[in-house]
């Protein structure tokens, strides 16, 4: 995650993930959110597409998003939500909460972006309480081939990166999650196409836990 704006990216993002979110990654969202409560840290909010599908449970949404674009998209999400959110400038690795500090934290569709996925995933584990739950939903490198050699070597290339606001097709999150010290308790592949033409990608979609 980077403070550079990505204005291309920002204005066609909310558009694209609206059309997911038909194809069916709204249910997608509402199931990662399922079974929260307490102060929730939201990393990599985007235009807020997460906001109404919080349950009640959850006391107060800390939103950090650095795009300047999406964060005010994010902020009037925010004024509709059912549970208090606040949305806040930030970075993956630099949260400005206090050690222990939140209840639970919420990755989605973001771990991909971050420069460096083990540094984002060591601060949520700081500003988590003991027992605290990270929820998570992901795209991440396929299992089989030719399609996980083709993953790779467009991330080597560059090119999807930087025509993608840093979006990594190859990443292993869920062994990331599990090398930070978290016990993934829960963890569904989804095979999701979020438009007619597009290939389809494999994602993860589960819960996991601090010791």
């Amino acid at each position: 995650m980077s403070d550079t704006p990505h204005p291309r990216f920002a204005r066609v993002y909310p558009g694209v993930a609206a059309r997911a979110d038909r194809r069916g990654a709204a249910d997608h969202r509402r199931r990662l959110l399922e079974g929260l409560a307490g102060r929730v840290v939201e990393v990599g909010a985007g235009n807020g597409r997460n906001f109404a599908h919080y349950p009640p449970t959850v006391t107060e949404v800390l939103a950090i998003e650095p795009e300047p674009t999406l964060r005010a998209l994010a902020a009037e999400a925010a004024r509709e939500a059912a549970v208090p959110i606040t949305v806040l400038t930030g970075l993956a690795d630099a949260l400005p909460f206090g050690d222990g500090e939140l209840d639970a934290a919420v990755v989605s569709l973001v771990l991909c972006s971050v420069p460096g996925p083990a540094s984002a995933l060591s601060e949520l584990r700081r500003v988590l309480r003991a027992g605290g739950e990270l929820h998570f939903y992901e795209h991440v490198i396929p299992l089989h081939q030719p399609k996980r050699a083709l993953f790779k070597a467009a991330d080597r290339s560059g090119i999807w990166p930087a025509v993608a606001a840093g979006c990594h097709l190859s990443r292993d999150t869920a062994a990331a999650i599990t090398a930070a010290g978290f016990a993934i308790e829960q963890c569904e592949r989804i095979a999701f196409r979020s438009a007619p033409l597009e290939p389809r990608l494999p994602y993860i979609l589960g819960r996991a836990r601090l010791p």
